[in-house]
């Protein structure tokens, strides 16, 4: 028996079709020789300062910083039932592996790892890296099922990234507040936006508008100006010299080129133009976005990749004939899509970690591999 562990409801519905599996249990879908759960997102959080020492209940600044030796997570209340259930599962006497099915990233990585460690399960662990809920592409999945451990790095990453937000959030909010008397909120991620976002309306602010003049020649359709000039009298310099002169083309050129669509939207791309058109937020269109991953109608979108995986072609293909035979597009689109130049497996990742480094002193050194890219932060 295998049991399938997935991040959402949702994404849990879609992997019980595809493998035909219909008996809906309390937290979990049954079929043959399979158990499916999921985790609705986060079960279990990093504690509350007051689990590493009664001391830290009260805001001090001589108790600051606040570095766990040993980090601990507790359930998160509200969803306690559904991880009990998660627990007895895996424990379960016929369950012989346990298969990670949460969303392809480091998020979905720890999820995954604290559930199971919470369970203390040993059982092996088999990973489900897809990037569609199309049946064709769990199928394929599922046959192509990975060791659990060779993502281990990412969760280390998605570790970090918790422990790093837990340090400066808990901290410096803490001791901003004592400090200055009032609460004020700080974040690894907030603080740095938002002095971003300070240091643009100071430069708007402080921003002087200077005047500058452009010598400009017209013939017959075309124009041919200079550079911008800050000194008028040199413009009108240029612009005497010019006036009433012939002007001479000594020679044309033409070029035929080729210039390719873009290619899809990444996650970025795709919230400024969701700006830029509907004035959405970033979090709103991530949202929608995500709703619709997990309707079947779009790819994983917590990724920073531009491509589709090989499984997906034959989708994407489908859906431009489809495109190409409404009425609104006939005789628009006379073209044969290039539907190869969108598939690349390899670039289909979401921040891949190389290697975790940690040093004497809570220093930690991340080595991100985008591609064949390695920085170390």
């Amino acid at each position: 028996m295998r049991m399938i562990l997935t991040e959402k409801p949702s994404a849990a519905r879609s992997i019980a079709s595809a493998l035909g599996a219909d008996k809906k249990r309390k937290g979990y879908i049954e079929g043959e020789n399979i158990l499916i759960s999921w985790c609705a997102g986060h079960l279990l959080e990093l504690a509350a300062p007051d689990a590493y020492g009664k001391q830290y209940a009260k805001w001090r600044y001589e108790d600051l910083p606040v570095i766990p030796d040993k980090w601990l997570h507790i359930p998160v209340e509200a969803k306690s039932e559904q991880l009990k259930i998660i627990k007895e599962l895996m424990n379960r006497s016929d369950v012989d592996c346990i298969v990670n099915a949460c969303d392809a990233g480091r998020e979905g990585e720890l999820i995954f790892a604290l559930v199971y460690e919470y369970a203390k399960c040993g059982k092996p662990a088999k990973r489900l890296w897809i990037s569609s809920l199309e049946n064709t592409a769990i199928k394929v999945g599922f046959d192509n099922l990975k060791d659990g451990c060779d993502y281990d790095n990412l969760c280390a990453a998605a570790s970090c990234r918790e422990r790093a937000d837990w340090l400066v959030g808990l901290n410096c909010t803490r001791a901003f507040s004592v400090l200055y008397g009032a609460t004020l909120n700080t974040g690894r991620v907030q603080s740095p936006t938002l002095a971003m976002l300070v240091r643009r309306e100071a430069d708007i602010s402080a921003f002087v508008k200077e005047p500058f003049y452009t010598p400009v020649i017209s013939c017959n359709g075309f124009t041919a100006s200079s550079d911008r000039q800050k000194d008028r009298q040199a413009a009108e310099t240029v612009r005497a010299a010019c006036d009433g002169s012939t002007a001479a083309v000594n020679s044309v050129e033409r070029q035929q080129k080729t210039v390719f669509p873009p290619l899809l939207f990444d996650l970025t791309m795709l919230q400024r133009e969701a700006n830029r058109l509907f004035g959405f937020t970033a979090q709103q269109t991530l949202d929608y976005a995500q709703t619709l991953y997990e309707k079947t109608l779009l790819s994983y979108p917590r990724s920073d990749s531009k491509y589709l995986t090989s499984d997906m072609g034959g989708t994407a293909g489908m859906l431009l004939d489809f495109l190409r035979g409404q009425a609104e597009y006939v005789g628009v689109f006379d073209f044969t899509p290039d539907i190869d130049r969108l598939i690349d497996d390899s670039n289909v990742v979401n921040a891949l970690v190389d290697k975790v480094l940690v040093f004497p002193g809570n220093h930690i050194e991340i080595h991100w591999k985008f591609a064949n890219f390695t920085a170390g932060l």
